[in-house]
């Protein structure tokens, strides 16, 4: 970008605001848009999308070790009332024969039933296997992806910061340029700049309007080659004004 306008000029003054305002709104849309802040945001998201899974998976492992401890809970307590049974059944040999028949049912209903508790753990446990796998999967990608993040984290701050120092400058450097113009032409500029999404000035090369890219008619062109050079002209395709004298020019 060349150095400040000719003080003599003030169009020159204004291109010179309007190429500061472009390089200004590039560098932000830049620092918007810098791939590595997308995917720190994507990063960020799966991160999240996988500690939001990883709650409903300790969710559903609680669950599983909930139902694990009620069975070996009672299977302790059926192992114990066999133990029990069986001891009582060791020293009662002179006890009558019908009471001996009853504990010994009891003894092979109690294994029977041990049996159950044992086929459900299995059950839990085949059930509970696929989830700690998938829970340990869950904690190393989210390692992966907090290691990621700070170094996207890094990378990003590092660039905000060149991109931040250019900023002040050229905002500096627009503020000197803007100072120097009148306060009606600067008001226009900065109403046209509002309404045509931050270009309010362009220049005039040969027919075309260098802010809409259109080709102005010949006698329009004509007649704004004929205005006195302090004339503020607009484009009659967008509005904008347009500068008639300044080096790249007509």
């Amino acid at each position: 970008m060349s150095g400040a306008a000719p003080a003599d000029d003030p169009f020159a003054v204004l291109l010179a605001v309007q190429d500061l305002d472009t390089a200004i709104a590039q560098h932000q849309h830049r620092k918007a848009a810098l791939a590595e802040r997308r995917e720190l945001e994507q990063v960020r998201a799966r991160a999240a999308e996988l500690q939001a899974a990883a709650v409903r998976l300790d969710a559903q492992r609680a669950e599983l070790a909930a139902r694990l401890s009620h069975l070996e809970q009672q299977a302790e307590a059926v192992a114990s009332r066999r133990r029990a049974l069986e001891g009582r059944l060791y020293g009662a040999r002179g006890a009558a024969g019908r009471d001996l028949q009853a504990i010994e049912a009891e003894v092979d209903q109690l294994a029977r039933r041990l049996d159950e508790l044992e086929d459900e753990e299995l059950a839990v446990l085949t059930e509970q296997e696929p989830l700690d796998a998938e829970a340990a999967r869950q904690r190393g990608e989210l390692g992966e992806l907090a290691a990621r993040a700070e170094q996207l984290s890094a990378q990003v701050a590092e660039i905000d910061a060149v991109l931040d120092r250019e900023l002040a400058e050229l905002t500096r450097r627009r503020q000197a340029e803007a100072a120097r113009l009148s306060e009606p032409l600067a008001r226009r500029y900065e109403e046209i700049r509002a309404r045509l999404g931050g270009t309010g000035a362009a220049r005039l090369v040969g027919d075309h309007c260098d802010g809409c890219h259109l080709t102005l008619p010949s006698m329009e062109v004509e007649r704004i080659r004929r205005l006195p050079p302090d004339t503020v002209v607009t484009c009659e395709q967008c509005g904008r004004i347009l500068v008639r004298s300044w080096p790249g020019g007509s």
